[in-house]
């Protein structure tokens, strides 16, 4: 069957028809369509075929009509060439032999015998097909036609070897296209990528029949590959009757407006996504700039606020001048003007003009150098809560399509979103730099050194972001030339935790300076917990404290150690917190056998000094326990993991700032689950002939002996300066210690730092110094000794009291 001949040819009923319209021929497709055999029907008229014979005359009436319009249509020679005469046609309803009925659309055809000279037709040829069917072809046809004739659509039609065979005159909605497509492939005026993905969804459609439909292909011509449209194509296969593939149909429909707002919405989303993930003033910038390129621009600028570096609110001066700092660039930096390129006010600033605007509390940047924008550059204004802060350009590169309005409407609202970032990472960075300060104002200096241990340490945060944490470590120096060491370890994180630092730490250099046992420190820190959290527990006053002001519950850890390089013994007590290691000289890591009592805050238990001997140049190490859980988050392994790193060849040796690198090198600030403190500390000995002692009856003429060894032995040590005042320091302490304690007193001395002066007496009552009026006759001894010394105290022993002074060495 030809594909061309309309669908209703085969179904065409055929009657002859004689002069006086009675059928003479009945075809086979005549008695098919009204079920009439040729016996039943011939030598009838025509005219009874009719579901109501009476219109008959309608009918005619009509042809006499149509034959009257068309003599006045055109002139004879036309309407002669147009059809034979008594040629018509209309639309009947026939009577069926299945006894129902049956419309058609018929068309009457004159045969005249010419050759005969007959002046008239002497019969009829009649063509008649369901009407239904005819409806339908013509609907066809005419779909067909304006299908090919719109310009909303772009139709092409290819063939199996998908070679266009038919397009429409809008294939395509821009330039870029030779003007005969006929016999063309899409890569003959497509950029290669873009016509070998629509080719290759085509060839699917060939080879499986199932239509295609793609929401966006960007298709881009050869002659403007930086530009293109964004099409939505379906396509469906087109076969014959008898099921030959011939080609396939496609229907390209510019989508491009819709899939640009769909692109300015998914860049939208990226930078709410991007800009809000930082609080660093730098991070955000960046992180702006990438997020526009190449999503919006082929180069983005950031500049923001100097005073937003600091955490200050930008201000213009007094010129109307707020100096920017160029911040973040991303892209092809080619695309910078000279303005840009070249701020003037030096290589990372550039000084804008900011008016403000009074009636509605904004503010705006205008450069006064820069021209009127081109299209395919943009500038938006970073502000935030009333504030300037800086400002984000844009450019396109030649090529691209230029800013439309919803573009700039886009920027503006990228930059307001940036600008709430960019304010609250200035925030962040004010409250930032006053936590810092306050972190380095709780903490002593990550290394020290004095007579007795050289110190170094390790302090990582758990918030990262703030700096400061509940963790701390501390060195403090006591008498004698004895060093007390402390790590402690606060519940929680943040500011809440660091203050509560703060609190514990002043607590234990108080306690310190009383010269306490280790144990006894723990009992009175206890205590000081305790009280501060009863104090928590107390209801708030809202008068004074608004809600969620005061400080929550807290607890702790400590560990305390205090280590004599006179006697290499070192004295330590823990509450609940990990024990000490030691690495010895040669090399070998072990674990403090240091009882733990119970956290600070429990009260009511006690706890258990433990004391060792360390070798000098022994290396004690205390920390919190986020150390050992950085190492794999089990105890057990952490502590065998920080003896091995410890027992390492050298380790001992090795200088104490890159010994405390290596134990925390795989602790990442970003994943640590707790804050890790380490202090280390190297071992010194003060040597046995840089002491003296002497023991002493309850004889006031031992004064005297007592003060010739005195000053025998600071000559030996080159110390003569010091030898007038250490006699005065001794003849008063040890005249105090025989005229109100009594007997044994011992006297040593101890040259390290300092020159120190100890007395030490079986009485347990502390001295105290008063101010001696005119009348009376002592009272001044101890006013002496704190006038001729550095610093002088007392604390308690097991078996009554040392009273010490310092003085320090020529």
């Amino acid at each position: 069957m030809d594909s061309r001949r309309p669908p209703f040819v085969d179904s065409a009923a055929g009657a002859l028809l004689d002069a006086d319209g009675r059928i003479v021929r009945w075809t086979r497709e005549a008695e098919r369509l009204l079920s009439l055999p040729a016996d039943e029907v011939c030598g009838r008229p025509v005219r009874e075929l009719l579901a109501d014979p009476a219109g008959w005359d309608t009918l005619l009436a009509g042809h006499r009509t149509a034959r009257a319009a068309e003599r006045t249509a055109g002139p004879p020679a036309e309407r002669a060439a147009e059809r034979p005469a008594d040629t018509w046609s209309g639309t009947a309803v026939l009577r069926s032999g299945r006894g129902g009925h049956l419309g058609v659309v018929f068309q009457v055809l004159p045969l005249a015998d010419t050759t005969a000279g007959e002046p008239a037709a002497a019969r009829y040829f009649v063509l008649a097909a369901p009407a239904r069917l005819v409806t339908q072809w013509r609907q066809d046809q005419a779909f067909t036609r304006e299908l090919f004739l719109q310009d909303r659509v772009g139709l092409a039609v290819f063939d199996d070897q998908l070679r266009l065979v038919r397009t429409n005159t809008h294939l395509l909605p821009y330039t870029g296209l030779p003007p005969d497509l006929t016999g063309r492939r899409l890569g003959d005026f497509l950029q290669a990528e873009d016509a070998e993905a629509v080719e290759r969804q085509l060839r699917e459609v060939l080879r499986t029949g199932r239509p295609l439909v793609i929401s966006g292909e960007l298709v881009r011509t050869i002659e403007a590959p930086r530009s293109g449209a964004a099409m939505a194509i379906s396509a469906f296969r087109l076969q014959t009757a008898d099921g030959q593939v011939i080609g396939v149909t496609a229907l390209f429909t510019d989508v491009t407006a819709l899939h640009r707002s769909g692109e300015r919405l998914a860049v939208l989303h990226r930078a709410t996504a991007a800009v809000g993930g930082s609080l660093s003033v730098t991070g955000t910038a960046e992180d702006l700039a990438a997020v526009l390129v190449p999503g919006l621009a082929d180069l983005a600028v950031v500049d923001v606020a100097e005073a937003v570096f600091t955490g200050e609110e930008p201000a213009p001066g007094r010129d109307g001048r707020l100096p920017l700092r160029r911040t973040a660039v991303t892209g092809a930096t080619e695309l910078l003007t000279d303005a840009e390129a070249s701020p003037g006010a030096g290589p990372d600033t550039v000084a804008v003009a900011v008016a403000f605007d009074d009636t509605e509390g904004a503010a705006t940047a205008t450069d006064p150098t820069a021209t009127a924008p081109a299209p395919t550059t943009m500038t938006a204004p970073l502000r935030a809560r009333g504030s300037l802060l800086g400002r984000v350009t844009v450019h396109r590169a030649a090529g691209r399509i230029a800013y439309e309005p919803a573009d700039l409407d886009l920027l503006h609202e990228i930059a307001a979103r940036a600008a709430l970032a960019l304010d609250n990472a200035r925030r962040y960075t004010r409250e930032h730099r006053a936590a810092v300060s306050l972190q380095r104002s709780l903490l002593p200096p990550a290394q020290t050194e004095t007579a007795a241990v050289t110190t170094a340490s390790v302090y990582l945060p758990t918030d990262t972001a703030g700096g400061v944490g509940g963790d701390w470590f501390d060195v403090i120096p006591l008498s004698s030339a004895r060093v007390a060491l402390v790590a402690g370890d606060v519940v929680g994180h943040g500011l809440e935790a660091s203050a509560t630092m703060g609190r514990l730490r002043t607590a234990v250099r108080t306690l310190a300076d009383l010269d306490l046992e280790p144990d006894e420190l723990l009992v009175h820190l206890d205590d000081l917990v305790c009280q501060l959290l009863i104090e928590a527990d107390e209801p708030e006053d809202e008068g004074e404290w608004p809600t969620g002001h005061r400080t929550g519950p807290f607890g702790a850890t400590c560990v305390y150690a205090v280590y004599d390089p006179v006697s290499r013994r070192c004295a330590m007590a823990s509450a609940g917190h990990p024990p000490p290691a030691v690495a010895a000289p040669d090399g070998t890591v072990e674990y403090v056998p240091v009882r733990p009592g119970p956290p600070l805050g429990v009260s009511g238990l006690p706890f258990e000094a433990t004391e060792v001997e360390l070798a000098p140049g022994s290396v004690l190490a205390l920390y919190t326990d986020g150390l050992i859980l950085g190492y794999g988050g089990d105890l057990d392994e952490g502590l065998a993991e920080l003896r091995r790193r410890m027992a390492r060849p050298g380790a001992a040796e090795a200088p104490l700032p890159e010994l405390g690198r290596e134990l925390v090198d795989d602790h990442p600030a970003h994943r640590l689950a707790d804050d890790v403190t380490l202090l280390l500390a190297r071992t010194r000995a003060v040597p046995p002939e840089a002491t003296a002692a002497w023991s002493l009856e309850a004889d006031p003429a031992a004064v005297a002996r007592v003060r010739e060894s005195a000053t025998e032995r600071l000559r030996a040590w080159g110390l003569e300066d010091l030898v007038f005042t250490t006699e005065l320091v001794l003849s008063e302490l040890v005249t105090n210690a025989i005229r109100y304690a009594g007997g044994p007193v011992q006297v040593r001395l101890i040259r390290a730092e300092r020159l120190t002066c100890e007395v030490s007496d079986p009485s347990a009552t502390q001295p105290r110094m008063r101010r001696a009026r005119l009348t009376d006759e002592g009272g001044r001894g101890l006013y002496l000794v704190a006038q001729l010394t550095n610093r002088w105290g007392s604390r308690y022993t097991r078996n009554g009291k040392t009273i010490w002074a310092e003085q320090e060495l020529p």
